[in-house]
C-alpha cells in the first residue's frame, strides 16, 4: 500500500447537524438573495409581509470548510424535531439566512458580511421594528463582533436583540489527538485544511500546531480576542441572550470517562488510538501510526481538564472519523461516538474552560451576573452542537422584540 492508495482519508470535515448533508430532497421556498462582501444571504418573508422586510431576523451560518450551503442550513433548521424557520415566519418574522464565501475564513473577515447584511436589512425595512441579529456556533461570534464594531464606528445597527445558539464564547474543543491526526495523513487534505484554518485557530481553546508539534493557544486566537476587546467585547445596545445545547447542572457526558479508548484503528493506520481527555501531566491523548511513509507519533497533554466528557453540545467527532476509515477498508473499534465540542459554560459565557471546576460548574447554582449575557438557557438534556430543539427555539422566540 502507498500513500496514493488512500486519497480520500482526509476528504471529510467535522461539523454539527446544521452542516450535515440531508438524506432527502431539500425543498427551499422562494426567496431573494443578497450579494454581500465575503458572503451572501437568502431572505424569506414572514407571513403577511408582502411589501418588503418588516420584522427582520438575521441568522448567521456556522463553521465548516468552504462556501456556506444555505440549502443545507435551511434543511438543518427545518428538518429536525422543530421547524424553526417556519415557526419564525408564522409569527411574522422575516428570516434572513446569512452565509459566507468561506466559512473557515477569519471571523473578522466574515464579520464584514454580517455588517453589510445588517445595513441592507435596515435600508430595505418597512416600519420601525428593531432587528434581531445572531447566529449558530461561529455565526454567533461573527455577529457579536459585527454589532460591537458597528457601535464603535457610531453606526446605528437598529438591533434590539442579539442571540447566539451554542456559540463558543469562551472557546470550543476538538481533541488535540484528532487535530494532530489531520496533519499525520501524508498528503494535503480537507480535514487538515479545516483544522488549520483561520476560524479554527481563532475559536479552538487549544490548537495543535503542525509545524512545531506544540499544543497551545494559537496566535490567531490571541489576536482575535484582542480585536474583540478593542470593540468592547460585546455590543452594548441590544439585549444579549444565548442558548446552549449542553446541560446546566454540571453533569458531564455519562459514558465518556477520562483516559478511556475512544477509537482504535486497524489495517489503515494500524494501532492508531485516540483516548478521551484526562487530567494530569504528560497524558497520552493519541498514538498515531502509519505504514507509508512509515511514522509514529504520541500526542500528550499537560494541565488539561476532562474536556471530552464535559457538559456541553456534542460533536460526532469519533464517529465521523471511524465511518471514514471503514469506508476506506479500515477497521474501527469505536467506543465513544460523541464528545463535548462547545462546553455549556462557554456557550453562555459564564466561566472559562481551562479549569476543571469551572468547566464542570453547576450553572444553575451560579448568579446570572457572572455571565456576560443578559439572559440564557441551557438544554434540559445533552443535545448535539447546534441541534434545533423546540425547547431552545421557543425560548428564543418568546424573547423577540415586538
Amino acid at each position: 500500500m502507498s500513500a496514493t492508495t488512500e486519497p480520500n482519508v482526509g476528504s471529510f470535515t467535522l461539523g454539527g447537524p446544521l452542516t450535515a448533508e440531508p438524506a432527502g430532497t431539500i425543498e427551499v421556498p422562494e426567496h431573494d438573495e443578497w450579494t454581500l462582501p465575503n458572503g451572501f444571504a437568502w431572505v424569506f418573508p414572514g407571513e403577511g409581509n408582502r411589501s418588503g422586510l418588516v420584522r427582520p431576523v438575521i441568522m448567521a451560518d456556522g463553521f465548516n470548510l468552504g462556501r456556506s450551503k444555505l440549502d443545507v442550513l435551511y434543511q438543518g433548521l427545518e428538518g429536525g424535531s422543530f421547524p424553526f424557520v417556519t415557526e419564525l415566519r408564522r409569527r411574522g418574522r422575516d428570516v434572513i439566512l446569512l452565509g459566507f464565501e468561506e466559512r473557515s475564513a477569519s471571523i473578522l473577515d466574515n464579520a464584514q458580511a454580517a455588517e453589510a447584511a445588517i445595513m441592507q436589512a435596515i435600508a430595505e425595512q418597512m416600519g420601525d421594528t428593531r432587528l434581531v441579529v445572531g447566529g449558530f456556533s461561529m455565526g454567533g461570534i461573527v455577529t457579536r463582533y459585527a454589532l460591537a464594531k458597528l457601535e464603535t464606528q457610531r453606526m446605528d445597527h437598529r438591533t434590539a436583540l442579539y442571540f447566539s445558539y451554542d456559540s463558543p464564547h469562551r472557546g470550543a474543543s476538538i481533541p488535540v489527538g484528532v487535530q494532530a491526526f489531520s496533519h499525520f495523513i501524508p498528503f494535503p487534505n480537507d480535514f487538515a485544511k479545516q483544522m488549520n484554518s483561520p476560524a479554527a485557530r481563532q475559536m479552538l481553546w487549544r490548537h495543535y500546531d503542525k509545524d512545531t508539534d506544540k499544543i497551545g493557544i494559537a496566535p490567531e486566537r490571541t489576536e482575535f480576542l484582542a480585536a474583540l476587546d478593542r470593540v468592547g467585547g460585546w455590543p452594548q445596545i441590544p439585549m444579549k441572550i444565548a442558548v446552549a445545547n449542553g446541560r446546566a447542572d454540571g453533569v458531564g457526558l455519562p459514558d465518556v470517562k477520562p483516559g478511556e479508548v475512544a477509537l482504535r484503528i486497524d489495517r489503515i493506520y494500524p494501532g492508531t488510538t485516540f483516548y478521551t481527555q484526562a487530567q494530569g501531566d504528560d497524558v497520552t491523548a493519541a498514538y498515531l501510526n502509519r505504514r507509508f511513509p512509515e511514522a509514529e507519533k504520541t500526542v500528550t497533554t499537560s494541565g488539561f481538564p476532562e474536556m471530552d466528557g464535559a457538559p456541553g453540545g456534542t460533536l460526532h467527532t469519533y464517529k465521523i472519523l471511524a465511518d471514514t476509515i471503514e469506508k476506506l477498508g479500515g477497521k474501527a473499534d469505536l467506543r465513544h461516538e460523541d464528545v463535548c465540542f462547545v462546553p455549556s459554560v462557554s456557550a453562555v459565557a459564564i466561566r472559562d474552560i481551562e479549569k476543571q471546576d469551572d468547566l464542570y460548574a453547576n450553572i444553575d447554582g451560579l448568579s446570572l451576573d457572572e455571565s456576560e449575557l443578559d439572559d440564557f438557557l441551557c438544554s434540559s438534556t445533552t443535545t448535539a452542537h447546534t441541534a434545533i430543539t423546540e425547547e431552545l427555539c421557543t425560548w428564543l422566540m418568546d424573547r423577540l422584540p415586538d
